[in-house]
């Protein structure tokens, strides 16, 4: 108990500030209680939904973050926290809708004050290119993770010893991904093949973007003393990788409300609990302490890279993603204790 409220008493008292602020909402939009108690209610199922689905965000942010520098550490744990919060969950969805409809930042925002539901379909016709950039990012970050020479340690060694095999291979997961994007393009509607081409391709392009910077940057401060992807490069990556993340808890969110302004305060208690998770992972050196954690996260990414795919043909509900990816952190878990147990014997 003394460890959770060391670790998460910013993210609780977060908590319950947001949950105020979405019971004060609630009145101002029904004069009703009964009004009040449904948006607090539906502001605590969308900070449960975007906990769920960011267990693994949490792990991949404490693996990158032990190998920064205590300084870029603290700044992504601040700077980082705020960009995730207000630039995903509140303008990430408004640019979405400046972009779509045409229209300037303010007209986006009476929109989503005045009209919810129209805001609301909006942000639907957009969801194909949401997820065909979301799901080709993700799907590069967990092959890149697998198809590694440098890897030391498998889980579920038949298929990761292959893969690491495969890591000679140049530019393989590259191919791997497009393949994946010209199976799911060959099956979907004429009409939506260029939109949906188009945003795997500026996935992938974000991807190897902000990778090439990573590295110039790192090798920049290499050469002024500084550890090796300590800096600058890590915390873009890291932000571009929590945006992906988001897209998924973002669009879902839609499904329980049309209200951003309530989307934003779920949301935003939940990557609240992120950042605690993460600082908890690094501080306490858990990774290493559960040698399969990682890889569990990893596999719960690729999945919904495959998910978020899926999603452009049909509708997955939010719930199986949560489940799916939690499963296979629990596993990872388990098999790390049992492992450590045969270490000790």
């Amino acid at each position: 108990m003394a460890v959770a409220l060391h670790y998460f008493r910013w993210a609780f008292l977060v908590t319950a500030a947001g949950l105020a602020l979405a019971f004060w909402l609630g009145w101002g939009y029904s004069h009703s209680f009964s009004g009040a108690v449904s948006f607090f209610l539906i502001g605590a199922v969308l900070a449960v939904l975007e906990i769920s689905l960011s267990f693994d965000n949490a792990i991949v942010n404490a693996n990158k973050l032990k190998e920064m520098d205590p300084v870029w550490q603290h700044r992504f744990l601040t700077w980082g926290i705020l960009i995730a919060v207000f630039g995903m969950r509140i303008v990430f969805p408004l640019l979405i809708v400046v972009v779509a409809a045409g229209i300037g930042p303010v007209e986006a925002v009476k929109l989503a004050a005045l009209k919810p539901d129209e805001y609301a379909r909006i942000i639907g016709a957009s969801h194909l290119s949401i997820a065909a950039f979301g799901g080709t990012f993700l799907m590069m970050v967990a092959l890149r993770y697998f198809i590694d020479e440098g890897k030391e340690v498998d889980w579920i060694r038949t298929l990761e010893c292959q893969l690491r095999r495969c890591a000679s291979v140049r530019g393989l997961e590259i191919a791997l991904v497009l393949a994946v994007v010209l199976i799911f393009a060959s099956v979907l509607p004429h009409h939506e093949v260029g939109r949906f081409l188009f945003a795997s391709l500026g996935g992938l392009l974000t991807f190897l973007a902000v990778e090439v910077l990573g590295h110039i940057l790192d090798r920049r401060e290499a050469t002024l003393g500084a550890a090796a992807q300590s800096g600058l490069g890590a915390f873009l990556y890291l932000e571009v990788l929590d945006a992906s993340f988001s897209f998924d808890g973002v669009i879902g969110a839609f499904a329980l409300t049309h209200n951003l302004f309530l989307i934003a305060i779920g949301l935003g208690i939940g990557a609240m609990y992120v950042r605690s998770m993460t600082i908890m992972l690094v501080e306490r050196k858990t990774l290493a302490q559960f040698r399969y954690l990682e890889h569990g996260a990893f596999y719960s990414i690729l999945v919904l890279s495959v998910i978020m795919f899926a999603q452009t043909l049909w509708h997955i509900p939010e719930l199986v993603t949560g489940v799916l990816g939690s499963t296979f952190i629990g596993v990872a878990l388990i098999s790390s204790i049992l492992h450590n147990r045969r270490q000790d014997a």
